[in-house]
């Protein structure tokens, strides 16, 4: 079993599953649990950044639909596999809850949901057009 959610580092909290980086970088900053896992895969290219928004997320989407979800997923099954844990919490910088803030995160939630079929909820809050969700 496999389930998937997304949140920041900054509001990550251990009883929501197992933390994973997905970003190109380590936070800089001291963080109150251990951040073990990483998959690089799912960080965007350093230039997507400069990018607007449509055009980060064809790029995003289009490296993600090249490295396909069966990959993806095994590369998530080994971390599950690794913790005896199967919720992963995948997470990055941006603080959702700011309306001028957008985040590859969610537009990997959006692929992960096209591709399989399965929801990634987010578990911090939430401003625009994301839907968050909780645990149960």
């Amino acid at each position: 079993m496999l389930t998937l959610f997304t949140n920041r580092y900054q509001a990550f909290q251990p009883p929501q599953g197992v933390p994973v980086r997905i970003t190109l970088g380590a936070p800089r900053f001291k963080l109150p649990y251990p951040l073990q896992h990483a998959v690089r895969e799912l960080a965007p290219r350093r230039e997507y950044f400069t990018k607007p928004l449509p055009e980060f997320t064809a790029a995003y989407r289009a490296d993600l639909d090249q490295i396909g979800p069966a990959r993806i997923a095994e590369r998530l099954r080994a971390i599950v596999n690794t913790e005896h844990e199967h919720r992963l919490v995948l997470l990055c910088f941006e603080d959702l809850a700011d309306p001028a803030q957008w985040c590859h995160r969610r537009v990997f939630a959006a692929w992960w949901k096209d591709v399989t079929g399965d929801e990634v909820r987010e578990l911090g809050p939430l401003a625009g057009p994301y839907e968050q969700g909780t645990l149960l």
